[in-house]
């Protein structure tokens, strides 16, 4: 699946462009982007900072793990998974995901896919800082 899938980590700051033109091809007729964002608000508090942290041997192996079964279970061309680490700002971009198809149902069901299984099996963690505190928010995988 060489030069099908972008994954990447970082503390920089993920950007947009670069995975809207790995995944752009002229073959496809679709893309589909997924943008996660820090929210300034949570659990009835007011949010003032998000801290990302994982495990990135792991999280990179299972970022692949992910893209490597959204291009067998979907018709999809290629597919960019970035996550941010370290402390990011409201409005900051601590995810996204882009994927490319021939046609946009392929590409929006893989880049869902994507972000619930990147939520539930790669061990990237959130802590949310109040004015008042801090609390980790997803304490799995």
């Amino acid at each position: 699946m060489e030069n099908k899938t972008s994954v990447k980590i970082t503390s920089d700051t993920l950007n947009l462009q670069e995975c809207y033109n790995f995944v752009q091809d002229a073959a496809c007729g679709g893309i589909a982007l997924f943008i996660g964002t820090v929210r300034n608000a949570t659990q009835n508090k007011e949010v003032t900072l998000l801290d990302f942290s994982g495990y990135e041997p792991m999280a990179i192996k299972e970022m692949q793990k992910i893209a490597d079964t959204a291009l067998v279970k979907f018709a999809i061309h290629k597919i960019a998974i970035h996550h941010a680490i370290g402390e990011l700002k409201i409005g900051d971009i601590p995810v996204i995901i882009a994927v490319s198809s021939a046609h946009r149902k392929a590409a929006f069901e893989a880049c869902e896919f994507a972000i619930d299984t990147l939520k539930e099996t790669v061990p990237i963690w959130k802590k949310e800082h109040f004015e008042d505190g801090e609390v980790w928010v997803n304490t799995h995988p």
